[in-house]
């Protein structure tokens, strides 16, 4: 299976003019620019989804979290994790994952 594809598009020659000013390799300066452009639109549909949050988002929200988390869970699982077992960890910038000895 190929990782690039052919297409064909056809371009305005001021606008393939203006192309070859920045960057000879017409493909590479085009795939750069679609990718910039999926990335802008993928972000406004980010937003967009803030905006218009759906209806089970806006439940959670309104609930709050630590709330919602608490049905999450019934009587039955406070069992399930152990806070007497494992070693505790702490995390340390530029280290990682290291013992607390707290």
């Amino acid at each position: 299976m190929p990782t690039t594809e052919r297409v064909t598009v056809t371009l305005p020659a001021e606008l393939v003019q203006s192309i070859d000013r920045f960057d000879r390799n017409r493909s590479h300066f085009i795939g750069e620019a679609l990718r910039h452009e999926i990335h802008r639109r993928c972000h406004e549909e980010l937003l967009r989804s803030l905006e218009a949050p759906h209806s089970e988002s806006l439940e959670i929200a309104e609930l709050g979290m630590a709330e919602w988390s608490e049905h999450l869970l019934s009587a039955e699982d406070d069992n399930l994790v152990s806070t007497l077992e494992g070693t505790a960890v702490r995390w340390i910038e530029g280290t990682g994952w290291v013992e607390d000895s707290r």
